[in-house]
């Protein structure tokens, strides 16, 4: 067992991430390191990021530390009490290894970032904009049972029912790196509440994740290439309708990539989280691009294409959730819309990868 634990500690690099944490917390101490505020906050990230791994392999160690002690207890005493309990630590253990092994897989450039989601019915009206109200409210769910923070940028009610979009910050170590396996089209099967006749339909909405992007990454946008426009918000996430015109509309003339925010009340903050959008949406495409050079890339893109069908949703004649990508499903339809979408994503890491 030590054997074992000795190569996983090499495999996921502590010596390492322990000698980096030690060298970060001393930069902390420098003069002068906290008069840049933003710099400050970026080592302090990196330094939680390395913690987050030493302090599970410590969590692992301790967990081995007291199997041995009750291995030696059951040498003297050979209650079943003694047994289960001693079973009961090595399943944490190999569920705590597994976990990190699952983190391991995170290693993509962006992986760590935020993520910056957005949610787009397909055509059908109220129905498919009910749907991505559903899904905004899963994501939601996810994001509170990951301890990330959410943040609503931009909000568009629908005429009835749902949304017409909403993009939204996800911000937490590792946000991008999970969010990513959800880039695609989501399809819902139910008996739709808005037809009277209590028919079947099928809906459908869009899902495009994008990591937000480090000051540090230089992202040249011309002003001369922005279109901006103002125009009257519709409200903000239903909790109120912002009256006067600070909402902003920019157009990306070259590529023309449009993003908008309304949430804030503020024209100037809405104007510079539209802006985040779309250096984040510019840097996105920039790597696209990159990649589309690649052989590989081309290969994969018929399997896990953006933008392809990944998930299914059946409320009705059976409750099932189904990925097309890893088939991994379940019947628990409602624990899924409550934000356990966990299983998902861990299948699909498993067998993609960094594909993402």
């Amino acid at each position: 067992m030590n054997n074992e634990l000795k190569s996983y500690e090499v495999i996921f690099d502590i010596d390492n991430r322990t000698e980096q944490i030690k060298r970060l917390e001393e930069k902390t101490g420098e003069d002068g390191f906290w008069n840049d505020q933003e710099k400050a906050q970026k080592v302090l990230k990196q330094i939680n990021r390395h913690k987050e791994w030493v302090d599970a392999w410590q969590s692992v160690n301790n967990l081995l530390e007291e199997a041995k002690i009750l291995i030696e207890m059951l040498a003297e005493d050979e209650s079943e009490a003694l047994k289960d309990e001693l079973v009961s630590h090595f399943k944490k253990m190999e569920k705590e290894i597994n976990a990190l092994e699952f983190k391991r897989m995170l290693s993509g450039r962006d992986d760590p970032k935020n993520a910056i989601l957005t949610i787009h019915p397909g055509a059908g009206g109220t129905e498919s904009q009910d749907w991505a109200s559903m899904l905004m409210r899963m994501y939601l769910r996810f994001a509170e049972r990951q301890g990330f923070e959410t943040e609503i940028m931009d909000y568009q009610p629908g005429e009835e029912a749902g949304i017409k979009s909403v993009t939204i910050e996800v911000k937490g170590n590792y946000a991008y790196g999970y969010l990513k396996a959800e880039n695609g089209v989501h399809r819902l099967v139910r008996i739709s509440p808005f037809d009277a006749n209590k028919r079947r339909h099928t809906s459908f909405a869009s899902v495009f994740v994008i990591p937000e992007i480090d000051e540090n990454i230089d992202v040249e946008i011309n002003p001369s290439d922005l279109r901006i426009d103002t125009y009257r918000a519709s409200g903000a996430g239903g909790q109120h309708v912002n009256k006067t015109d600070s909402a902003i509309r920019i157009t990306h003339l070259p590529t023309g990539i449009v993003v908008q925010c309304q949430n804030e009340r503020s024209q100037h903050k809405n104007k510079a989280n539209a802006l985040k959008i779309l250096a984040a949406r510019l840097y996105q495409l920039k790597l696209e691009e990159q990649l589309a050079k690649k052989k590989e890339y081309e290969e994969s893109k018929r399997d896990i294409a953006w933008g392809s069908q990944i998930r299914s949703y059946v409320f009705h004649p059976y409750n099932m959730v189904k990925d097309h990508r890893t088939n991994y499903e379940t019947s628990n339809v409602q624990q899924v819309m409550d934000g356990d979408i966990y299983p998902f994503i861990e299948k699909y890491l498993v067998q993609f990868g960094g594909q993402g």
